[in-house]
């Protein structure tokens, strides 16, 4: 399953509602860090289709989901578990660190 794009219409279907966790990736087209780290979250999607999601949320398009998660600053990335964040953290990661929060 590739990366899917969240919005508020299909948020609460696709993360609240989820039985799995989910990565959430803040981002938007102009910020280059987010262009950086996006093939990681890619790969990330493709290496636990099976075990979780991997959804991006545009914050120019999604201005209320990122003021939702008091999205400061981009790439924000969240894991929510349950319906509840998890773990979050801010600026480009590698892939590893991503797979490690998804645990």
């Amino acid at each position: 399953m590739s990366v899917l794009k969240i919005t508020k219409e299909n948020f609460e279907q696709e993360v609240i509602n989820s039985d799995t966790p989910v990565l959430l990736d803040f981002w938007a087209t102009w910020c280059g860090p987010c262009r950086m780290v996006g093939p990681t979250v890619e790969q990330v999607a493709e290496e636990t289709v099976n075990t979780a999601k991997v959804g991006k949320i545009n914050v120019d398009e999604e201005p209320e989901l990122a003021q939702a998660f008091h999205v400061m600053s981009i790439p924000t990335l969240v894991v929510m578990k349950d319906g509840k964040v998890a773990k979050s953290t801010v600026g480009v990661q590698s892939k590893q660190a991503l797979l490690s929060m998804l645990q």
